[in-house]
């Protein structure tokens, strides 16, 4: 197995600080200094150093980071290759997290949660509601095996060695009006029919502003920012009252009691976001990960078709 060390070296790295560190894994801040300091002296090499109030790695610690992402992505996939040896043992392997934004925890995780069980028995399937950016710390500190993500900044790159991040689904977006809106009873608008309206968007800086202001600049026009909202609930009662109206993702689900219609939209391309899934580099591979990975898919395929 891999020096705990490594693991602990690795944590601290991510979280930043020795006291999330220790947080993470369960330990005390001085525990994890301990260690850190133990694999200092056995390398007979510095990997941290202060700066500031804060310890950062060195260039050996840095390289030594580096080098043990190759023997943690090996031990994911050893871990993978000996329960696929015993197809028992392979069935017998309970535990697995998942963790992933609002929308997903609530629309895709629960189903695919329910499927496992079913599919291992009395498997220990626990959800986590996590932001994005979260949900990639919660994997490298292994209190998460699989991420379901919306693809947007400061996630890191598909090219970032710790992990493998893979499409999940395209999850287009919908207009959301009033019922009695000129727009609500149309099969489809193109977004540019609404540039005069007023818009609900969440607060500058979050990804969901972000992405409406760019379908928006995309179809031609910057909207008029009425009002902000951070919950798709709030958002439509704020449309409800004729306030606005407000791009909402396909796979968000509003509770009844809002006058409001869903109106799908059209374009080339129609308005959507990116949907991710991420585990750790290796971990695709062990059967419990790889069976939650494939339902899924499903599941988001069959969310991504129904009727609005």
């Amino acid at each position: 197995m891999i020096d705990q060390r490594l693991h602990v070296l690795r944590v601290l790295a991510e979280v930043g600080t020795l006291t999330e560190a220790a947080h993470r894994l369960g330990y005390t801040p001085s525990a994890v200094s301990h260690q850190l300091r133990s694999l200092s002296k056995d390398l007979g090499l510095p990997i941290l150093e202060q700066r500031g109030r804060g310890l950062v790695l060195t260039r050996v610690g840095q390289l030594l980071l580096e080098r043990t992402q190759e023997l943690f992505t090996r031990w994911e996939e050893i871990r993978g290759e000996l329960a696929e040896a015993d197809a028992g043992s392979a069935l017998r392997q309970r535990r697995l997290r998942l963790c992933g934004f609002s929308t997903a925890a609530a629309t895709l995780l629960p189903p695919t949660a329910e499927r496992v069980d079913e599919l291992f028995g009395d498997s220990q399937v626990t959800i986590i509601e996590a932001e994005p950016e979260e949900c990639f710390e919660l994997l490298v500190t292994e209190q998460a095996d699989i991420a379901v993500v919306v693809a947007t900044d400061p996630l890191p790159p598909r090219s970032d060695i710790r992990f493998e991040q893979n499409a999940l689904v395209s999850d287009r977006l919908d207009l959301l009006v009033r019922s009695d809106h000129r727009l609500a009873t149309r099969s489809a608008v193109s977004l540019s029919e609404a540039a005069e309206e007023s818009w609900i968007l969440d607060r500058p800086g979050s990804p969901y502003h972000r992405l409406v202001r760019t379908a928006c600049a995309a179809a031609g026009f910057f909207p008029e920012n009425a009002h902000q909202s951070r919950e798709w609930e709030t958002g439509a009662a704020l449309v409800s009252a004729g306030l606005g109206v407000a791009l909402i993702p396909r796979l968000a689900r509003l509770p009844d009691g809002y006058d409001v219609a869903r109106v799908p939209l059209r374009g080339d391309p129609v308005p959507s976001r990116k949907i991710l899934t991420g585990v750790r580099s290796g971990s695709a591979g062990q059967p419990i990960i790889a069976a939650a990975l494939e339902i899924l898919h499903e599941v988001a395929a069959s969310v991504a078709q129904r009727d609005v």
